[in-house]
């Protein structure tokens, strides 16, 4: 319906953006009739609270929208439990903007007894649910745990597929693996790790794990709530950094997964950069070569010894992905 963006040293602690914006924002909805207000950053309680008074819509703000799509996504209770702790940990801050009354409640069992506002009632609730989500998540970090145990006593090592959403990293694990992951051109259509044997020509073997995609301002709750299964890439002898080549923004991608990383301390990690989605770039596999050392190297910066481009579609340097694969994890 509308796009509107403004430069400022720091956000208004009130509204987000300044007193002129705002009026453009009122202006805009005379216009237009938007129903609803996204705002590309996470906003505080009381930012939301002024905008929604002010514009007489919904706003929401860069984390809801994020972890409703993230609640869209997730098939398994695994990734349903992670998503809900996400939620109810950024929905706990700004319960008092859903509560313009504080009504009386009546005293009982397993309340504060006479007094308790709604407000309390809700807060007790969602606290209560917090707790049961994070054992139960804690349960599932032991299982992980167990399992990673296992996996290093048989020896066997371990690549793990990381970048930013929707960069075709399940793509590539059904490419290589067969593994007839649900593919779809959407943000974060894999929430939970998945890990699948593959065996090389000369007889060795390695796993292979699909992890979630990462994003740029990746909420901290969405990265609390999603540490079990982060908790993979730590064990990782390999990480596959998987970059859409055809993106405008993959510079600014691949340096988002880079920060994210660093900052789960695994920057430290041996690791190939793969630039994916080639079949856009070019029409032939064997016009790779020719692109190797100009444009890509020159767009997303990067050291040609430790890249390998591939389309994960058409199935393009594979081999030469599962050779460089084969000698990094047997040094």
């Amino acid at each position: 319906m509308g796009k509107l963006t403004q430069k400022l040293t720091k956000p208004s602690p009130s509204y987000y953006v300044g007193r002129g914006k705002l009026k453009e924002l009122i202006g805009l909805r005379g216009r237009t009739r938007y129903s609803i207000a996204i705002f590309d950053d996470e906003l505080s309680p009381r930012q939301q609270r002024n905008l929604e008074e002010a514009l007489g819509v919904k706003v929401i703000d860069r984390t809801a929208l994020i972890l409703d799509i993230f609640a869209r996504r997730a098939q398994t209770h695994e990734g349903q439990l992670q998503v809900e702790l996400a939620q109810h940990e950024y929905l706990l801050p700004r319960l008092a903007g859903q509560w313009g009354h504080l009504e009386r409640l009546g005293g009982g069992i397993g309340t504060r007894g006479p007094g308790e506002s709604q407000l309390e009632t809700d807060r007790r609730l969602i606290r209560n649910r917090i707790y049961r989500l994070k054992s139960e998540i804690e349960e599932i970090r032991k299982h992980r745990a167990l399992y990673r145990r296992q996996r290093q006593r048989s020896g066997i090592p371990v690549v793990a597929l990381v970048g930013y959403t929707n960069a075709g990293k399940s793509t590539l694990l059904n490419a290589l693996t067969q593994a007839n992951v649900v593919v779809e051109d959407k943000l974060f259509s894999t929430l939970d790790p998945i890990t699948r044997l593959i065996s090389l020509p000369d007889g060795s073997q390695f796993l292979i794990t699909d992890t979630v995609g990462f994003i740029h301002k990746l909420p901290p709750t969405v990265v609390a709530a999603f540490r079990a299964t982060l908790e993979e890439l730590s064990e990782a002898h390999l990480l596959l950094h998987l970059v859409d080549i055809t993106h405008p923004d993959a510079a600014e991608q691949c340096l988002t997964v880079e920060k994210i990383l660093d900052e789960l301390k695994l920057g430290h990690k041996p690791r190939l950069t793969v630039p994916n989605k080639l079949d856009l770039a070019v029409s032939r596999e064997e016009d790779l070569k020719s692109i190797k050392a100009a444009s890509i190297k020159q767009r997303i910066r990067l050291n040609q010894d430790t890249t390998v481009l591939i389309s994960a579609l058409r199935g393009w340097g594979l081999t030469e992905l599962l050779q460089r694969i084969a000698l990094i994890i047997k040094t």
